[in-house]
């Protein structure tokens, strides 16, 4: 299948709203990770592909370093600064977290579509870096 280039002419609020809504969801997590740590290493613990959130050395620092990976990257995607930086770093991210949590419990599959979609909106900004506006 070979894609050609095209360009497609979107309204700019509604990438604007996406990227702030897009956003929020690493926020969020961002400080759960830093308050309720312990749950959060827990969750690894307990997950069937929890092995992955040790790779790095202790679960608690692998929670600890993407709670401020996250933290950071998201509030750059939710200000518009470095939006493929930001996305590509919250892709890296995202996908061991699905993997060590999501993946393994398949008897709930809205939360492994859930990062599905969310890493589909990730993907849009690491592609569509330099978004442009046009006057009409």
């Amino acid at each position: 299948m070979k894609f050609q280039e095209k360009t497609l002419e979107v309204n700019y609020k509604s990438v604007v709203i996406l990227r702030i809504m897009l956003s929020l969801i690493f926020i969020v997590a961002s400080t759960s990770h830093f308050f309720n740590t312990q749950k959060t290493v827990n969750r690894i613990e307990r997950a069937n592909m929890g092995f992955i959130g040790t790779i790095f050395g202790s679960p608690e620092m692998a929670v600890i370093l993407s709670g401020i990976a996250m933290c950071i990257a998201g509030i750059s995607l939710l200000i518009g600064y470095k939006t493929q930086f930001a996305a590509i770093l919250l892709i890296a991210i995202l996908i061991p977290i699905t993997l060590t949590i999501q993946v393994g419990q398949m008897t709930t599959l809205g939360p492994l579509f859930k990062n599905i979609a969310i890493l589909g909106g990730l993907i849009f900004f690491s592609i569509n870096s330099t978004l442009k506006t046009q006057k009409t």
